[in-house]
């Protein structure tokens, strides 16, 4: 789907999905306890969805009660032996070792660019948790066998923390207690957030500096309600949006949030945008933004916003972190470049682990390509508004992975 964004000011206050990242947390979880749960606060994006079709096959039931409400039921049942994760990387990583709690083999399998993102990292520790592996070169699709017993293992953290939070999950149902070594963590506070799940439905977990991790055998989950908070990494593009195009106030969402992305907040007060912060509110206007240094090597996810922050600042930009983005929806960096470079803006990727980008006047008139990235879609839509001429964006319909609505949501915060 191609989608022309023109240029424009934004004023006014909108709420962000809730966070895919709890969402798909709390929905393995809710799968994992006795008795049923109540999440409240969903929105049902591709990931998100990816998840509930995975708990449905390995056993729980789940009931939309309402728009934004899921009762499940818990039950590690598996009602096949094939479990498909869409394009989620997350789920793949989630759910392998949960489904490898299971005595019978289940075969993880998954759906476009995600069928070439590493999964090696899952193979021997898994196996010397005990598990039956079978994969096909470090990619989907694997298939394994339990149970997992518990132990001692060592896992490589450099690239994705998303199996460590599955292991962290899955592990207090084994038999056995287990210590986790890993070795070079990333995105801490995704494992952060992982911890923070399981604590909600009475699972404890600990770790000394995110370098060893203590995991109880034998512990069981307890199905509660819960409500799941707003999205940080949506929230970061809407107010980055506010910050080079006008005014926005994103609600729902607290800076004392645990996700990773409320990292933008530092970005944006360095860039030199005027942000104010309530309770469950923070809001991002536009000043007169100039370069800045900022290190998103534990959120990654924020490299597109900040690419359009960056992009509309006076001077030049350093973003550390360029190693994690290789292996995302696409090679994240690379797309940046090329598309930027289509708008006018020189990105420079030649100091190691460092995108340098040089603010200036973006081009408008211009084809971008989403790279069937969905952040990368939103932040070309955003560096859009700032444009000549307005641009139009091949693959705009990558955003469901994430965020459906992103587009309707950009024209409503128009200020005409």
């Amino acid at each position: 789907m191609d989608k022309y964004v023109s240029s424009g000011r934004l004023k006014g206050i909108v709420a962000p999905p809730c966070s895919k990242s709890y969402a798909q947390r709390a929905l393995a979880v809710a799968l994992l306890a006795n008795g049923k749960s109540v999440l409240r606060n969903m929105d049902f994006c591709n990931d998100t969805l990816s998840a509930l079709n995975c708990i449905k096959m390995l056993g729980a039931q789940a009931e939309r009660t309402d728009e934004h409400t899921i009762v499940v039921e818990g039950g590690l049942k598996p009602r096949g032996n094939l479990l498909s994760v869409g394009e989620s990387g997350l789920s793949a990583r989630l759910f392998t070792p949960i489904a490898a709690l299971c005595g019978e083999p289940i075969v993880i399998s998954g759906e476009g660019t995600l069928l070439y993102r590493p999964m090696d990292m899952m193979i021997q520790p898994l196996r010397a948790l005990g598990v039956d592996v079978r994969d096909g070169g470090g990619r989907l699709p694997i298939e394994v066998c339990g149970p997992m017993k518990g132990g001692q293992i060592d896992v490589d953290g450099s690239v994705s923390s998303q199996f460590i939070t599955g292991l962290l999950l899955s592990l207090p149902l084994a038999e056995q207690d287990t210590v986790i070594n890993v070795n070079a963590a990333v995105s801490k506070p995704y494992l952060d957030m992982t911890i923070d799940t399981a604590e909600r439905f009475g699972v404890a977990i600990e770790h000394n500096d995110y370098e060893q991790f203590y995991i109880a055998g034998g512990q069981s989950y307890e199905a509660t309600e819960y409500d799941v908070e707003g999205d940080w990494s949506a929230a970061a593009m809407l107010l980055v949006a506010g910050a080079v195009a006008g005014e926005v106030a994103v609600k729902n969402i607290s800076t004392l949030s645990k996700q990773a992305d409320v990292a933008i907040c530092d970005a944006l007060v360095r860039a030199g945008a005027e942000l104010t912060s309530e309770s469950d509110m923070v809001s991002a206007a536009h000043r007169e933004l100039h370069g800045f240094e900022f290190d998103a090597t534990n959120c990654p996810d924020l490299f597109p916003a900040l690419a359009t922050l960056a992009a509309a600042a006076e001077g030049e930009s350093r973003i550390k972190g360029t190693h994690r983005l290789e292996h995302k929806e696409s090679n994240r960096a690379e797309a940046i470049r090329t598309e930027f470079g289509k708008l006018g803006i020189e990105v420079d990727l030649s100091e190691e682990d460092i995108m340098i980008i040089r603010g200036g006047a973006i081009r408008g008139g211009v084809e971008v390509d989403s790279h069937g990235d969905h952040r990368m879609a939103m932040t070309l839509a955003v560096a859009g508004l700032l444009s000549d001429g307005g641009v139009t964006i091949h693959g705009a319909e990558s955003v469901a992975k994430s965020y459906p609505d992103f587009f309707e949501t950009l024209q409503m915060l128009r200020d005409e």
